[in-house]
């Protein structure tokens, strides 16, 4: 049988961060304290926080944990996004087994309390700030494991601002496939006022034709005739597969919504994880070499890097440098850095605002140097 995450008779401090940590990202070992098997093929994880580090952990609902562990003699690092709400004063993460996985398969098959693992600090910008007498109108949309920041921040909204409201579209094959049923259940029977969920199924007939399929553009538009006025939303939240984030997040656009009130977050990297080697094809483009400086609490890390070959976070890590990374996707954004010398570009970007690029930030998973000489800050 299924559990609801385990409740603790001792009220727990609150883990809640007005702001996001202006420190580097740094890795310290938990123990897992408990484990919740939540559908067939998902598991919630609990880490117990020492009190010298609950500064360290406080988090902003809808921001993400990296995980390291050595798996079959590779370390193996992934980011999960933590579905607890900070005042529980818990720090939980949902992980799906998926396939292929390495990291999920292993958590959801050999993974038990007591255990250690590498735990980095929270990071992540898929939020915005939830504050105490505000009064908004919020709608979600998410698919599968997409729901696990969302339901961080739909727990916390409710209980930090009372006069808000939040609309939840939650995309399934199947209601047993659903993560969290029982406690979304158990929040709109609580917030029954102030809370409407909606469950799209693809493989699974509920009656309506409206409520059957996948979460795209088009279910986006007829939703918006019938269960919210996009005039009267403050703020969207978007997580799932990138082909229903850009339906969507367009589909939103047209409607009228502000870019900047349309907040998303892919749930995977729409590239496998893990270094791009350099080309070994002896060109003359690639014999150009580019001076990169690294700059890491204040220390600085300088290499060489060919035109056309590996990234700069690649090249840093291959220099000794110990910088900060996860996906490798350009998904996450524990690799951000800021140019502050020269120029990079980036191959792509799912992670950064357009005001943090304009400010010269960069995910240098994805960044090579476009100038002769380019210093990357990770101190920024």
């Amino acid at each position: 049988m299924l559990k609801f995450f385990k409740k603790s008779s001792a009220k727990k401090e609150s883990l809640m961060a007005s702001e996001k940590s202006a420190g580097r990202a740094r890795f310290h070992s938990l123990r897992v304290q408990d484990i919740t098997r939540e559908t067939q093929d998902c598991v919630s994880v609990a880490f117990e926080v020492p009190e010298k580090l609950q500064e360290d952990y406080k988090f902003i609902p809808g921001q993400y944990l990296t995980l390291e562990q050595e798996i079959e003699g590779e370390k193996v690092r992934r980011s999960y996004s933590l579905c607890s709400s900070p005042l529980d004063g818990e720090l939980r993460v949902a992980i799906k087994k998926v396939e292929n996985g390495k990291f999920s398969t292993w958590a959801n098959t050999e993974l038990s309390v007591g255990a250690e693992i590498q735990v980095m600090t929270p990071e992540g910008n898929f939020y915005t700030p939830i504050k105490e007498g505000q009064k908004k109108n919020y709608v979600a949309f998410a698919a599968g494991s997409g729901i696990t920041p969302i339901y961080s921040i739909i727990k916390s909204v409710l209980e930090v601002e009372s006069e808000s409201t939040m609309t939840l579209f939650y995309g399934n094959q199947t209601s047993n496939t659903v993560i969290f049923k029982n406690n979304i259940d158990g929040l709109k029977n609580q917030y029954m006022n102030r809370l409407e969920v909606h469950h799209i199924l693809s493989r699974e007939d509920q009656g309506s034709d409206l409520l059957k399929g996948r979460i795209d553009g088009g279910k986006c538009e007829s939703f918006s005739k019938k269960f919210f006025d996009p005039k009267k939303v403050d703020e969207y939240f978007i997580c799932g597969p990138e082909s229903m984030i850009n339906g969507v997040n367009e589909t939103l656009k047209t409607l009228g919504a502000n870019s900047k009130n349309v907040h998303f977050e892919l749930f995977t990297s729409p590239l496998k994880s893990g270094p791009v080697k350099a080309k070994t094809k002896d060109t003359e483009s690639n014999k150009v070499l580019n001076q990169v400086t690294v700059i890491l609490d204040g220390e600085e890390t300088h290499f060489d890097l060919a035109k056309g070959g590996f990234s700069i976070l690649d090249a840093a890590l291959d220099a000794g440098a110990d910088v900060p990374y996860a996906c490798k996707g350009a998904v996450c954004c524990t690799c951000r850095a800021k140019v502050v010398e020269g120029t990079a570009e980036m191959d792509m970007n799912y992670a950064l605002e357009e005001e943090e690029v304009e400010e010269g930030f960069i995910l240098t998973c994805q960044s090579h140097p476009t100038s002769k000489k380019v210093v990357v800050s990770f101190d920024e």
